[in-house]
């Protein structure tokens, strides 16, 4: 009886989960690694140990190291705990500086990631041993793959909180690190500090036929955005959304709609929220604050597509 509910369960299993339950596995792979990832961020010796079998990412003053993989692509260097270890005596340090490596995450192959800067050193002597090049992360975001953007924007987003972080708005006292990086703590107070990031709204709005784009002042010549700002302390998403707009460009808006998120490393490890909104036509009119943008307009379908086809030459034209 049993073997026959079996077989009569085996077509419905194999419908939700393929012939070879690789759903199941993939489930199961992605839990093994957040579990590991976790037991690393608790146990010092563990993750000590991880190092020594893991990936380090290198960086400089929070800039990544990459490699060229072709003439418009870049990748981050993984390199071993041994490679960094002889790059770092090749440059005249003792290898010390291994133990300030922070956790950033777990591969497919569950090795390990890590991160470590390396500021006090020269950066033309590391690269050339690496093979590689230091490349500031605006630049790099935009040329990396897909997979590797975040998590190179991690890394630089720990360093960088690591850096600002080092005491205790509390006492004033020195903050002290595990391991991992996941968290810093006073010995005086015993507060203990987790890393931060900043709740960013961003929105397209659209009245039906078109949509709103603004720039800054700072932005390159010719580059409009979807209207963003950082969320007010107590706010919700949707208040904050409103309250931006209306500020930017005197406009009420409705019916908001959640599209994603994404950490952003800009300017210090924002967390972007992005949202759909639209406004009535009748009521679409700007009032734009100039000491918020330096413009703001109204953009067609139309000029959306041929400024993403082609670029600075339509902008010209």
């Amino acid at each position: 009886m049993i073997q026959s509910s079996m077989s009569a369960l085996r077509p419905l299993r194999t419908l939700l989960f393929g012939e070879h339950y690789s759903l199941t596995r993939f489930c199961s792979g992605f839990v093994s690694r957040m579990r590991y990832i976790n037991r690393l961020k608790e146990n010092d010796a563990a993750c000590l140990s991880a190092l020594q079998n893991g990936h380090i990412f290198l960086f400089h003053r929070l800039i990544p190291l990459l490699q060229c993989s072709d003439p418009e692509t870049f990748r981050p260097i993984a390199l071993t705990y041994s490679e960094v270890q002889s790059v770092l005596h090749k440059c005249g340090s003792d290898g010390s500086l291994l133990k300030e490596s922070i956790l950033i995450g777990c591969s497919e192959q569950n090795h390990a990631q890590f991160c470590l800067d390396v500021g006090e050193l020269d950066p033309a002597a590391i690269a050339q041993n690496c093979k590689g090049t230091f490349m500031d992360l605006r630049k790099a975001f935009f040329l990396l793959e897909g997979a590797e953007a975040p998590l190179v924007a991690k890394a630089q987003a720990l360093l960088q909180w690591h850096q600002i972080n080092r005491f205790c708005g509390a006492t004033g006292q020195l903050t002290q690190r595990n391991q991992a990086g996941s968290q810093r703590a006073c010995s005086s107070s015993s507060i203990v500090y987790y890393p931060k990031m900043s709740p960013v709204v961003i929105v397209l709005v659209s009245d039906g036929k078109r949509c709103l784009l603004g720039r800054q002042s700072s932005f390159p010549r010719g580059l409009y955005s979807a209207l963003a700002g950082f969320c007010d302390m107590g706010e919700t998403l949707e208040e904050a959304l409103r309250r931006e707009v209306a500020e930017e460009v005197g406009l009420e808006v409705q019916n908001i709609i959640y599209s994603s998120s994404q950490h952003w490393p800009f300017p210090h490890s924002s967390f972007m929220l992005a949202c759909h909104a639209t406004v009535s036509p009748a009521h679409s009119q700007l009032n734009v604050d100039h000491l918020e943008l330096e413009d703001a307009r109204w953009f067609t379908e139309e000029e959306i597509t041929c400024a993403l086809q082609t670029g600075a030459a339509c902008r010209a034209s």
